[in-house]
């Protein structure tokens, strides 16, 4: 088997093994032995047995059934952020490689502002003035990560705007609209299909990094960072609660960091 089948083989097994853990997630009340909200004082930090496989949180949580569902929050907060932040980026970078001039140096001026500060310290910040939540997590992770993809984009679209096939479709009379849609972009979508990629664990360690902080997802609902920030109080005497949220974070995230190396070899060839 040669190296380009090897990658394709790679690619086809850990895109699988994502798919059935994000199918898993979905359909996590299925698999739910109990619910995830429900308390039961009489089984207060229970080691894992029969009824409570994973074991039982302070208030008499099923740890279980709290990972399951706090799949779907946590990978549902990490695609739905990314997507916010990827069109968000790819938008003002088409603006800003596009137009140039003035309304290039406004957005770059002010993304190399938002990049000046440290991605976690900026966040904590903002949610630190907003309040902690959900929506306000996504807020300020929104306001950081889209400066990303608009430098990106920005670059893949100067790279393109002035080859021999741009300047032949405008001499057809092509509008600068359809220009994009149909010209550009699918010139300049590889390489950020491939950030896109390889952006999914990290963005789950910070969303799973601000909740740990108290910043992001607030208890009951059930979010791995969360989990691990209720837990910590009880790490000599019920470690189960640190344990298994924090092995699932490793486990998924390890997935999607494979996934998104899988399609960087297959989609850049610049890549040794």
């Amino acid at each position: 088997m040669n190296n380009k089948n090897t990658k394709k083989v790679v690619f086809i097994i850990t895109l699988s093994i994502a798919i059935l853990t994000i199918l898993l997630a979905i359909i996590a009340p299925i698999f739910a032995p109990n619910d995830p909200l429900a308390t039961d004082f009489a089984h207060i930090l229970e080691e894992p047995n029969n009824k409570y496989p994973f074991g039982t949180d302070q208030v008499g949580r099923c740890i279980y059934s709290r990972i399951l569902y706090g799949a779907k929050v946590s990978l549902g907060m990490t695609f739905w952020l990314l997507s916010l932040v990827f069109i968000l980026g790819l938008v003002i970078g088409i603006i800003s490689g596009t137009y140039g001039g003035f309304i290039d140096t406004i957005i770059m001026r002010t993304a190399d502002t938002v990049l000046a500060f440290p991605d976690i310290v900026f966040a904590i910040a903002i949610v630190g003035i907003l309040g902690p939540g959900m929506r306000n997590t996504i807020l300020a992770l929104s306001v950081i990560w889209w400066t990303k993809y608009a430098r990106l984009t920005r670059v893949l679209v100067m790279g393109v705007k002035n080859s021999e096939y741009i300047h032949a479709a405008k001499m057809a009379g092509v509008g600068k609209l359809k220009l994009i849609i149909r010209y550009i972009l699918p010139n300049i979508m590889s390489p950020l299909v491939v950030q896109l990629a390889l952006d999914i664990g990290g963005m789950m360690l910070a969303l799973a990094g601000l909740s740990f902080l108290g910043l992001g997802v607030q208890s009951p609902t059930p979010e791995w960072g969360n989990m691990l920030n209720e837990g910590r109080s009880y790490i000599q005497t019920a470690p189960w609660l640190l344990i298994y949220p924090g092995v699932a974070i490793f486990i998924v995230v390890a997935i999607f960091n494979i996934l998104g190396d899988s399609v960087r070899d297959l989609l850049d060839p610049k890549h040794i």
